[in-house]
């Protein structure tokens, strides 16, 4: 039986994560897009982009807060 350190916290926790990756990502964008590195890309590869990153937040959350 596997219990959580603070369950009331979790929450908070995996938006932070969540914010936060999505920071890193929209500065690597950003930053390739200004070099013109992604003027081909289309716009739906931003969305799944976003949904990746949406993932990676709640898993890295939900794994720091056991």
């Amino acid at each position: 039986m596997t219990r959580y350190r603070n369950s009331s916290k979790t929450g908070p926790s995996i938006a932070l994560y969540i914010v936060g990756v999505a920071l890193v990502v929209a500065a690597a964008l950003i930053i390739l897009n200004g070099l013109g590195v992604l003027s081909a890309i289309p716009g739906y590869v931003y969305g799944a982009i976003a949904l990746v990153v949406l993932g990676v937040g709640i898993l890295s959350g939900l794994n720091r807060s056991r």
